[in-house]
C-alpha cells in the first residue's frame, strides 16, 4: 500500500500531494524496460504508458520516437513471432494470426505477413525452420510423437489429430501430415 493514499481506492488521501504524471524521459525509460525482455507491439506498449499514468500527448511522442528509432514495429513483431513459434512451438496459420491479434497487430499487418509466412525466403542459417503450413504441421506433429509411433488406435489418432487442429492447423494439413506420417512408419490408416 503506497504511502498518503486510502486503501483500496487508490485516491489520494486529503493533504497529500499528487504525483505527477511521467514526462519525455520517464515515459521513455519505462517504454525501454519494458522493451528489454522482447520486441513489442505498438498497442503493447500504448497500454504499459498508459498503466504507468503517462499523459497522452506523451504516449504519442513517445511510441513515435521510438517508431523512428526503429524499436517499434508491427510488422518485424509479426516476423520475429512467427519465427519464435517456427522454431519453438509449430502453430498453424490461423493460430498465429490470433496471437497477433491479440497482441494488437492491425489487420493489414497481419494480412501481409500471411503472405509472407506462406511462401518464407529464410537466409541459410534457418534452413531448418518449416517452410509452409505443411512442414510445420508435420515439425508439430513429430514434437509432440517425441520419437515414438503413429498409434494405430483411430481413438489416440483422433486425439492427436485434434492436438494438432487446436494448435491452428486445418483439417486437411492434419490429415495429410497423419497420413504420411503412417506410411512412412508403415501404418497408412486414416485418422
Amino acid at each position: 500500500m503506497g504511502r498518503g493514499r486510502r486503501r483500496g481506492t487508490g485516491h489520494p488521501i486529503e493533504g497529500d500531494a499528487v504525483e505527477p504524471s511521467p514526462g519525455g524521459p520517464a515515459a521513455m525509460d519505462i517504454a525501454v524496460r519494458f522493451l528489454a525482455s522482447r520486441p513489442r507491439t505498438r498497442w503493447e506498449l500504448e497500454r504499459r504508458l498508459r498503466r504507468g499514468g503517462v499523459d497522452e500527448s506523451v504516449v504519442a511522442a513517445t511510441l513515435d520516437r521510438l517508431e523512428t528509432l526503429g524499436y517499434v514495429d508491427d510488422a518485424a513483431f509479426a516476423r520475429w513471432l512467427g519465427e519464435q513459434r517456427d522454431r519453438h512451438a509449430p502453430r498453424g496459420q490461423r493460430l498465429l494470426e490470433a496471437e497477433l491479434r491479440r497482441s494488437g497487430v492491425p489487420a493489414e499487418v497481419i494480412a501481409a505477413h500471411r503472405v509472407e509466412h506462406a511462401n518464407p525466403e529464410r537466409p541459410p542459417e534457418d534452413a531448418a525452420l518449416p517452410a509452409d503450413e505443411s512442414d510445420r504441421a508435420h515439425d508439430a506433429l513429430a514434437r509432440h510423437l517425441r520419437g515414438r509411433p503413429m498409434p494405430a488406435d483411430p481413438r489416440a489418432r483422433r486425439r492427436i489429430g485434434m492436438f494438432l487442429m487446436r494448435r491452428g492447423f486445418n483439417a486437411e494439413t492434419v490429415r495429410t501430415a497423419m497420413r504420411e506420417v503412417g506410411e512412412v512408419e508403415g501404418t497408412d490408416d486414416q485418422p
